[in-house]
């Protein structure tokens, strides 16, 4: 059985540290896909303060798909260049959001959301696998060492999907 976690750390960096470990542990040795990437949303949903949607979109050849989550539910299916998550595919660059409203065609799932971080996952071949999205209720709550810890995290899933591969 696997348990999240959730000690004081002293600074975010030290946080994404603690959850990068747990993660590791985590997806160690599980070939599924869609297992570890229900697992992931959790883990990170339930250790990191303020968030309200934790979760995948998976790149079907054409369109981003909702894949495991944690929170309301989402849309369903979102275009390549549409939103910040279909910014952030199509660019294959992280997109750090402080204030979605002033996000030129933001996709407002949750009226909630406030602000957004969404990684890029990309294939050691090349290939698009989809992106990682992170919604919070809070307006600029996700910064550069948010940009940095959820980038390594994103690492650590995609290196266990390339040895699935």
């Amino acid at each position: 059985m696997f348990e999240i976690k959730t000690g004081q750390a002293n600074s975010k960096r030290e946080l994404y540290a603690d959850l990068a470990q747990q993660a590791e542990g985590m997806l160690a040795g599980e070939p599924d896909l869609i297992a570890n990437a229900a697992n992931f949303s959790a883990l990170v949903f339930h250790s990191l303060p303020d968030l309200n949607w934790a979760g995948f979109y998976l790149y079907d050849g054409t369109e981003l798909v909702v894949g495991p989550f944690q929170g309301k539910p989402a849309c369903i299916r979102i275009a390549l260049g549409r939103g910040v998550c279909g910014t952030a595919a199509q660019t294959r660059e992280t997109q750090v959001i402080r204030d979605v409203h002033s996000f030129d065609g933001h996709i407002a799932c949750d009226a909630a959301s406030q602000s957004e971080i969404v990684v890029p996952l990309v294939k050691a071949d090349g290939s698009l696998l989809g992106v990682w999205d992170v919604d919070s209720p809070s307006i600029a709550r996700f910064d550069d060492e948010d940009r940095a810890g959820m980038q390594a995290l994103c690492d650590i899933f995609m290196r266990a999907v390339n040895q699935q591969a």
